[in-house]
């Protein structure tokens, strides 16, 4: 979509999940800055972040962990996102949803990422975690993600 990955800032707002931390040992490899939002008690594994922060300073690329979804919005090429609330964890759905309020990647989220910005969820996706307006716009790539995805199936 972008022609390349180096020099793309991607922005996790959510859970701390493997998804994540897959971005997260990965990005910096591909040369691309990440910046992350997780709620307090919900961000990555401590070993991941570190391999993380090694890997942001031998390429050369910015790491971000904030709690703040429009810190890690800042200038974002890309917004993600996955579910809050994965298989497993579903005896903590009130308090995970409650820990996640103000975690929706909405148009107001997207008014400070970058002119360029694009949307991905690897799905099936919750309306808590994207509105419908950013799900359905023309900046969400999600559904050629999922046809990407089939693909590697």
């Amino acid at each position: 979509h972008f022609g390349g990955l180096k020099g793309l800032t991607i922005a996790w707002i959510g859970d701390g999940n493997n998804v994540l931390q897959s971005f997260m040992t990965s990005a910096a490899k591909l040369g691309m800055h990440l910046r992350i939002a997780t709620p307090r008690g919900f961000e990555p594994d401590l070993r991941i972040t570190k391999t993380a922060e090694q890997n942001s300073k031998e390429y050369g690329t910015k790491l971000l962990l904030t709690t703040d979804p429009l810190e890690a919005a800042d200038s974002a090429n890309v917004l993600v996102t996955d579910t809050w609330i994965s298989m497993g964890q579903e005896e903590e759905k009130k308090e995970r949803l409650k820990a996640f309020q103000g975690y929706q990647i909405t148009m107001q989220t997207a008014k400070s990422a970058a002119s360029n910005w694009t949307f991905l969820h690897c799905l099936p996706r919750k309306p808590e975690e994207v509105d419908d307006e950013v799900f359905y716009s023309p900046q969400s790539l999600v559904f050629q993600e999922a046809e990407n995805r089939k693909w590697t199936i």
